[in-house]
């Protein structure tokens, strides 16, 4: 815990800190084996069925309103088959991360909300990766899960100053990360890209996560970040979860027209992500709403 008195960097934050060292283990171990020269689907597998929690949840979902594959996937390795192996890399990252994060004081968050809100955004920045025909988008699902990282860091590692942020905010009417820029001099945004980079993660997903409010910043990755912001933005929108913010950010009218998404299409994509989230919202233990 760092304290008050002391002036906030992202990177100190995740200094001592051995729980958020690292991603999950699992996808250390995925990405060892996608990248040996002599890995194949079969190697993959292997690594997905050491894990009898990940088996079962990706079984489950591979076979759920999410993918709508027609035939049932019976295992492990028809679900590595017909999925691909980076996309069971990226889905195994996106339903193991919730395990790092296990000490974010509950009185600040509500984190079966949190998650629920990264879950929609998720799906949401899926669907409309989809509706642009993009390759691998379970990439853009776990930039959707993962956009907000960096306020689980912040609670976990600054909960008093954290705390004074989210009672300014309240008092003010006035949005989260705008008043943590203003309090910490960076906001959970920042502190997600430093974390992605502190895990050495595709600078694709840590553009996404770290301009997920700016898009217009991106430089090299404006689609990934303009997609998650639109995607935070839906989910919101759509009460899907809870990640804090009580109110609905304004949607990047530059990001709007870089995706080059026809507006008469959202409404059918919005029926997607309410489908996909409904299928999906089990793989991370938790229930939807009444």
């Amino acid at each position: 815990m760092i304290a008050t008195n002391q002036t906030l960097r992202p990177r100190d934050l995740l200094a001592d800190s051995p729980e958020l060292g690292s991603p999950p283990l699992v996808y250390r171990r995925l990405v060892e084996v996608i990248n040996h020269p002599r890995g194949g689907a079969g190697d993959v597998a292997n690594v997905i069925r050491e894990d009898t929690a990940l088996t079962a949840r990706l079984l489950k979902l591979v076979n759920s309103a999410f993918f709508a594959f027609p035939k049932k996937i019976e295992t492990v390795s028809q679900a590595v088959s017909v999925v691909g192996t980076s996309q069971v890399r990226d889905l195994a990252l996106a339903t193991s991360v919730t395990d790092l994060f296990k000490g974010v004081p509950s009185e600040l968050l509500d984190v079966e909300a949190f998650w629920k809100h990264s879950l929609g955004v998720g799906v949401a920045a899926r669907v409309i990766a989809g509706l642009r025909s993009e390759a691998n988008v379970e990439r853009f699902f776990v930039a959707g899960i993962l956009h907000d990282v960096g306020r689980l860091v912040l609670l976990m590692r600054a909960p008093e100053q954290t705390a004074d942020v989210i009672a300014k905010a309240r008092e003010r009417g006035a949005l989260l990360f705008e008043t943590e820029r203003e309090v910490l001099g960076f906001d959970h945004a920042r502190m997600g890209g430093v974390l992605m980079n502190h895990w050495k993660m595709p600078e694709a997903l840590r553009e996404a996560v770290e301009l997920h409010h700016d898009p217009r910043r991106a430089q090299r990755y404006p689609i990934e970040a303009g997609t998650v912001h639109v995607a935070d933005i839906v989910a919101t929108a759509l009460q899907l979860g809870n990640s804090g913010e009580r109110l609905v950010p304004p949607v990047s009218a530059g990001a709007w027209a870089k995706l080059g998404i026809d507006p008469g299409v959202m409404g059918f994509a919005v029926e997607d992500v309410d489908r996909q989230y409904s299928a999906a919202v089990h793989l991370l233990g938790l229930a939807l709403e009444d």
